[in-house]
């Protein structure tokens, strides 16, 4: 008889590595934009990142999507021809610009998280409703532990119904 003598910490970094693959991040954001005009699977990061932080300097958005600061500015860009975003100027540092959403980017986001909720529960369709709500549960509890380590800030626990 096999015993599995991995950790939940073993298991859930083997899981996590296999869901943020390129190939799987591809299949997710080739469905997500498929319908979105101005948006492809190269500027989904930035946008779907702009939604989350508010409005940003191109190096912070950077930081916060994991690109290289020249990549955000080009993919802004691109947004930007697309009349997802503009670009104004930063109350804090006049030299700087930040980026923000138009209302074209903001329903592209709605969108884009319909889409991809459609998707997660097409995945989890054939799960019981208590495993699926488990499941959300605990995803919810592992990524405000990993938030709260690492910004060294106690969050509020959200609930299903505040997640975007």
């Amino acid at each position: 008889m096999w015993v599995n003598t991995a950790t939940p910490g073993m298991r859930a970094q083997a899981a996590l590595g296999r869901f943020l693959i390129r190939g799987n991040r591809k299949y997710l954001y080739d469905q997500v934009v498929a319908g979105l005009d101005g948006v492809d699977t190269t500027t989904y990061p930035v946008l779907s990142g702009l939604a989350r932080t508010g409005p940003t300097t191109a190096t912070r958005l950077a930081a916060a999507v994991g690109l290289d600061r020249t990549a955000t500015t080009r993919y802004a860009t691109r947004l930007e021809t697309a009349g997802m975003l503009r670009r104004v100027p930063d109350p804090d540092d006049g030299r700087s610009t930040t980026l923000e959403l138009t209302p074209r980017g903001d329903a592209a986001v709605a969108a884009a998280r319909r889409i991809l909720a459609t998707i997660f529960d097409e995945i989890m369709a054939g799960w019981s409703d208590p495993d699926a709500e488990r499941f959300v549960t605990a995803l919810e509890r592992l990524v405000a532990t990993l938030e709260d380590r690492h910004t060294g800030e106690a969050r509020p626990r959200a609930s299903s119904s505040d997640m975007e």
